[in-house]
């Protein structure tokens, strides 16, 4: 039987993250939180059940929940709702879509989603809370701090360290074995040396 789980925000990324849920089949989407004025709106067919302030009642039925709030200017409201989640005792489950590859060598830590088509290759390690876009290439033995969204068809080169809550954008690439710092925004296309 799929666990059930609930989404925190049902923007544009939350269609993706939909997208991925329905065809991975480990969880069933039991609705999704976001504004007051939101509750009974739709997203992909799935009922926008509450907002933040009924997460603890919410708690007394659901076990999972997952960020589902996209990140492009700022990790703060990522970084809050997920804090909030765990000290509420949400598990926040890795998400990966079955079109991902992931090295057995590599990890991926608790509350990331790993969208299509992504590749994440050997001792790559990425932290919790992270977004690996659709088409992403990590490459061996980078380092992806908590926080981060690596955008779709970006490219990290091995031996990459990237610093806490940073935006790297799409298409964007870097040299083998550079460190960014944290809560760094790489604009879209930019070429990293």
């Amino acid at each position: 039987m799929k666990q059930k789980i609930i989404l925190i925000g049902g923007g544009g990324h939350c269609k993706s993250l939909i997208d991925v849920i329905e065809m991975e089949g480990s969880f069933e989407v039991a609705g999704i939180i976001d504004k007051k004025e939101m509750i009974g709106q739709t997203v992909l067919g799935y009922k926008i059940i509450g907002c933040d302030d009924d997460l603890n009642d919410l708690f007394q039925k659901y076990k999972y929940a997952i960020v589902s709030v996209g990140q492009i200017k700022s990790p703060e409201l990522r970084i809050k709702l997920f804090n909030h989640l765990n000290s509420i005792g949400f598990e926040t489950p890795t998400i990966i879509s079955p079109r991902a590859y992931i090295s057995k060598h590599a990890s991926v830590d608790k509350g990331t989603v790993v969208l299509h088509d992504a590749l994440i290759n050997s001792e790559a390690r990425i932290g919790k809370n992270c977004i690996i876009n659709s088409k992403a290439l990590i490459e061996h033995d980078c380092n992806i701090a908590d926080h981060c969204h690596i955008s779709t068809g970006a490219v990290i080169n091995g031996g990459t360290t990237i610093g806490e809550g940073t935006f790297f954008g799409s298409n964007a690439a870097t040299k083998e074995s550079i460190t960014i710092a944290p809560g760094a925004f790489i604009k879209a296309g930019s070429l990293i040396k």
